[in-house]
Order: structure tokens, then sequence, then C-alpha cells
């Protein structure tokens, strides 16, 4: 099936579709490195060289006489399941937030520290009660852009 295609079905449309990836604006790919690879455990998957036109551009809202990078993260089980888009000149993010990534991790104490070590934001750790009563932890991080990741942790299944 070709991406995007559509099918019609009674009562409504119906698509068949694949989450790809998310994507944060960052101010340096370089200096973004730190916070997604050192303390959250990515991998660059590929890097593109910043371009004077991109689509980027356009879609982000970005200024047309800066040049935009483009770099793509993954995990040992998922290719490309995060990105970066370089624009230099941009300003941290101003609250309120308007979008996060929420990381399921197995050492929620150990990423906190390599956050904490490098000097990015951590918010205190809260309980984490799912719809289905799973229960764990869950803390807040900022790159130093203001990009907000949750990352959690279940430490108890929920009661059969």
């Amino acid at each position: 099936m070709q991406p995007g295609h559509r099918h019609r079905r009674a009562g409504g449309l119906s698509m068949t579709l694949r989450f790809q990836r998310a994507n944060f604006v960052v101010s340096s790919i370089e200096d973004a490195l730190p916070f997604y690879r050192d303390v959250l455990g990515f991998r660059v998957a590929f890097t593109k060289e910043p371009r004077q036109t991109s689509y980027s551009h356009q879609v982000f809202g970005l200024d047309t006489s800066r040049p935009v990078g483009f770099a793509t993260l993954r995990t040992p089980g998922q290719e490309r399941v995060m990105a970066l888009t370089e624009a230099g000149g941009i300003a941290p993010h101003a609250e309120p937030r308007r979008s996060a990534i929420v990381i399921e991790v197995e050492d929620v104490d150990g990423v906190v520290g390599r956050a904490e070590a490098r000097g990015f934001k951590v918010f205190p750790e809260e309980r984490l009660v799912t719809h289905d009563g799973r229960i764990g932890s869950e803390v807040g991080l900022l790159d130093a852009d203001g990009n907000l990741t949750v990352i959690y942790h279940i430490d108890r299944q929920a009661p059969r």
C-alpha cells in the first residue's frame, strides 16, 4: 500500500498509517547530542549538512536566511525513531511547552544522574499510575533548547 493511500469505508474515511519519528528543532545538533546520545542513549543514524534551502524552513516557520541541518537518531531496536532539525539562532522554548517525547527506560536513576551531571533541567520524580493500573515513576527532562522528554519505568504490572 502506498503511504497516505486512503480507503473509503461505510461510515467514514480510514487510513493506513505508520508513525515514522518525532522531531525537535534545536539550535545546534552538535550541542544537542550530549543530551540525546549521552543522557538518553540514542545513537546517530545519519546527518545532513546544513542547507540554505529546506522544507523545514516552511513547516517549522524558520528564518530562511539561516541554513538548516538535520540528524536522525536510532535505538538498538528502532531505526530513525527521532530527528533533530538544526536552526541556528533560535531561542529556547518558552512555557507553556507544547510537545514532548515520552520514553520508557530501564534505569530512571541512571538517566537522571547523567542529565544532572551535564547540567540539564530535571523535574522532580513523580509516581506514575497508568490508565490500566500499572505503577512506576516518571521524570521530565529538558534539553538545552527547552524541548521536553519524559522518561518512565513501570515497576509493577496491573493486578489481574
